[in-house]
């Protein structure tokens, strides 16, 4: 647990000083962070600063009062500005807000519309929930990664499309479920997730 007292902050007993003088608001270097990982904080406001993009999140945040519980809008925004949520940018999210870069982290891995690498043209998300899963999902990306030799959050070499799973799309009634770029297919089996996924490679 955190404790913040007079530009402190303090984990579980020992404070750890965040803070150095005349820091502007925002831009410190996290607690939690190791001294390798504070190097590359320190590294990507660096590389933020002669990014537009990051600027205009920053904005976003900033109409958000960079508010805690506003990070899932902003992970939005970020994706929709850089394509994907890579390590770096997560990073950065994590400074601006105040967060630990693992709570960051977490977020955008739990939730399946977000994505941590570049994608391919096209995408098939298998859901992996407990209902999907017993009634077949794992079967389901088995025959994907034996046939087009990737791996679950892999992309083809082609570039055609990207493999990935979610912990749980919530549609437990339609199970197995596959959400092809980002359209939700019930009840989905081997067959037909090979079927969707051999007419995107043909063309």
């Amino acid at each position: 647990m955190f404790s913040c007292r007079q530009g402190e902050w303090r984990l579980c007993g020992p404070a750890i000083d965040i803070f150095r003088p005349k820091v502007k608001p925002h831009s410190f270097m996290l607690p939690t962070l190791s001294l390798e990982n504070q190097r590359n904080a320190a590294r990507v406001l660096q590389h933020a600063s002669g990014d537009k993009r990051f600027k205009i999140l920053e904005v976003h945040m900033k109409k958000h009062q960079f508010r805690q519980d506003a990070l899932i809008e902003v992970l939005h925004k970020a994706q929709e500005l850089f394509g994907c949520l890579e390590d770096d940018l997560l990073l950065f999210v994590a400074i601006k807000l105040k967060l630990p870069p693992s709570r960051v982290y977490g977020v955008a891995t739990f939730y399946h519309f977000f994505q941590l690498k570049p994608q391919g043209e096209h995408t098939c998300v298998v859901c992996m929930g407990t209902a999907c899963y017993v009634k077949g999902a794992e079967k389901i990306i088995s025959a994907i990664t034996q046939q087009h030799k990737i791996r679950a959050g892999e992309t083809t070499p082609d570039n055609k499309f990207s493999l990935l799973t979610a912990r749980c799309i919530g549609a437990c009634g339609i199970a197995p479920a596959v959400v092809y770029d980002g359209t939700v297919t019930p009840r989905a089996t081997p067959e037909s997730a090979l079927g969707q996924i051999n007419q995107w490679v043909k063309k």
